[in-house]
Parts: structure tokens; sequence; C-alpha cells
């Protein structure tokens, strides 16, 4: 594919005035969005601001439009590959974006989370939070036709960060700017994986989010990813019966969701055994909804409904004020995964680019 040869300058200028709108930069300027529920001193903990750096295409650094000179159409190769895997399974945008957030929360966006065991050492698949991760399978897809194409040129690590913008824009949500240039893992890091867990407190979360440089508001809107997919029930089972061994359920769900989360968690075998949070009338749908089913008390993970129980709720309630509430997540969600996509990579000579996803080359 030929570009111009002011195509990378004109790139540049487009992630900068993506990244920078109304002082999203820098300078952690406020939101485009000034919302009802936000602070006039910017919320105090910098939780109303978000601080990106300008991108650099530097040799070590990473670029937009990275592969441009090594493997031109890679980029077009993932987006036509998610969108057939997405065709014939709409589950695998879920799938994608969740293995993408698992993988950039330990060392950072390496591909790590999709090694298998290394000389009969567990991996990071192997861990608790980790087992229930789907999508292995359309990641070996897409490499596999990038390896035909371009042979150890494309990273795994790119490639899990672009089929989730990807995957995110099949579902409704906002596209972003993926910058390119990161090199994998060559190992796996089992004993330090930490996510937040299904049944985290909006605390526990918060912290969580910030050890990685994420805010208040950043954590909040991240987290409506959670508004596409499934959740199986044993994630939630505890909610609905014997919440915290009171023998009733979990008092901050809505009573007629109690009703529907058991008629899908009965263990008859008829039933699916799994929820989201869907729109009206559409399974897969990104957008504002999770937060406006969370005032309602249909938090289907405990650590989602936590997020009205604090601090959090602020967002939750911006988040769900129509209109204007459902662009300002949307802004706010691609910044914030602007950000998690930058989160530690591998560059320049770090690392290495595996030939195949789950294997380390030796």
């Amino acid at each position: 594919m030929l570009r111009h040869p002011a195509w990378g300058a004109i790139c540049l200028l487009a992630v900068s005035l993506i990244l920078c709108t109304d002082k999203l930069c820098t300078d952690a300027g406020p939101s485009s969005y000034a919302l009802d529920d936000e602070d006039d001193d910017g919320g105090g903990d910098g939780s109303s601001s978000f601080s990106f750096a300008s991108p650099q295409a530097t040799p070590d650094e990473l670029a937009f439009g990275f592969y441009d000179g090594t493997c031109p159409n890679a980029e077009a190769i993932v987006a036509s590959t998610v969108r057939e895997l997405f065709a014939a399974d709409s589950n695998v945008a879920a799938a994608l974006v969740r293995l993408f957030f698992h993988d950039c929360f330990v060392h950072g966006c390496d591909a790590s989370v999709l090694l298998d065991r290394i000389n009969g050492g567990k991996s990071e698949r192997d861990a608790a939070p980790n087992r229930s991760l789907r999508g292995f399978g359309a990641v070996d897809k897409i490499k596999a036709r990038l390896e035909r194409q371009c042979p150890g040129t494309v990273s795994c690590a790119d490639i899990l960060a672009l089929a989730a913008r990807d995957s995110l824009v099949l579902v409704g949500g906002p596209t972003y700017p993926v910058l390119t240039g990161r090199r994998d893992s060559a190992g796996s890091f089992y004993d330090d994986v930490s996510v937040p867990a299904p049944n985290a407190t909006y605390a526990m979360t918060l912290s969580a989010f910030a050890r990685r440089g994420f805010t208040e508001r950043e954590t909040v809107a991240l987290l409506g990813a959670h508004s596409i997919g499934k959740v199986q029930c044993r994630f939630f089972r505890d909610r609905i019966d014997n919440f915290a061994g009171t023998g009733e359920p979990d008092d901050s769900l809505d009573a007629d969701m109690v009703g529907e989360m058991r008629a899908v968690c009965g263990g008859d075998g008829a039933a699916p055994m799994e929820m989201g949070y869907y729109r009206q009338g559409r399974e897969v749908g990104f957008g504002a909804h999770y937060y406006a089913k969370l005032l309602a008390g249909r938090g289907i993970l405990r650590s989602d409904q936590q997020l009205t129980a604090g601090s959090t709720v602020r967002w939750v309630r911006a988040y769900a004020s129509g209109q204007r509430g459902e662009e300002a997540f949307r802004e706010d969600f691609a910044h914030a995964m602007v950000k998690l996509s930058a989160l530690a990579p591998l560059k320049g000579s770090a690392g290495q680019v595996r030939i195949s996803c789950s294997k380390s080359i030796e």
C-alpha cells in the first residue's frame, strides 16, 4: 500500500489532535466535556484530567504506521480478520478486548498473557483470573495470516492492541489511534498476575488501576468495556443466595435483578449460565447503558455495582446522563484506551517478535 511521503507527518498530527483535544495532553487539562458531576477544581485528585504525551516516531518508540515499510498491509490484515471472526461469532469482540486488558495489567502490553507454559513453569494463562479468558484462537488466526504475508515482522503485542481497538469499533465503540512497534516478552509472569477480582470493592478496584497510573475517572471509563460480553454465573452466584454469609442476596442488587440472575444460574442445564449488560433489543452493543444499569442496582458483578458505593458514583451518574453523558463516556474511554495501550511496552531491541503467539523464541 503506497502512501504519500507526508503521510507519517499527517498521521502524527492527527494523533496529536485526537489526544490533545481541549488540552487532553501533557498539560493534563480537563476533558472537553465539563460534566455536571465534575468539581470546579478538576476533581482534586486529578480524576477529571488525562496526561498523554504526544507520540514520538523514533526507532525505539511506538509510532503511527510502524509497519509501513516492513508489512504495509499489517493493520488491514488485522482489521479484516477481526471482522471475519466477528461475523462468525460476535462474542469474539469482548474476548479480544478482555485479553488485551489482562495482558497490559501484568508488566505492560507485551503479549505475555498469550504464552503457554515454558519448561514446565506456570504461565499467566494458569492464573485464576485468566482461566476464563477466551480469544486465543482468534489471535492465532490473525498471527498466521500476518506470518504468511510478512514472516517474523508483526508482534503479538501489536496484534492484541490493534484487534482490541477493531473489536470495539465493531460493537459500536469509539475508534482511537493505536501506535505500533511493541515487541513480545520472552517470558510469562504467573506470580505477578493481579487484576481486580469480580467481587472487589470500589476501593480495591481504584487501587489496582491507580498502581498502573489511572485516575478515578479513567478507571470508571475503562470499566465501561463491561457493556459488551457475557459474565459466567460462577463469578456472581454468591451475590444472589448467600452473600457474605448472610443467607440473603446482596442488598445492593435490585430485587427483580436477583430473580433474573437466579433464572439464568438455575443449574438445570437449560439456562445459559451467563449474563451481559445488553442494550434494549440487542445483545452486542458498547455504550453508557452499563452505567444506567448500575444506578438501577442491576450490576452483575459486585465490582461493577461497587462503582455506585463511593466517590466513583459521580462518574457513573455523569456517564448515565443521556446523550451528553454517552458522548463524554465515549471520549473518556477512547483516551483511557490510548493510555492503556501505552503501558510499559517493550520497544527497540527489547523482547522479541514471536513466530507463534503462544510460544517464546528460544
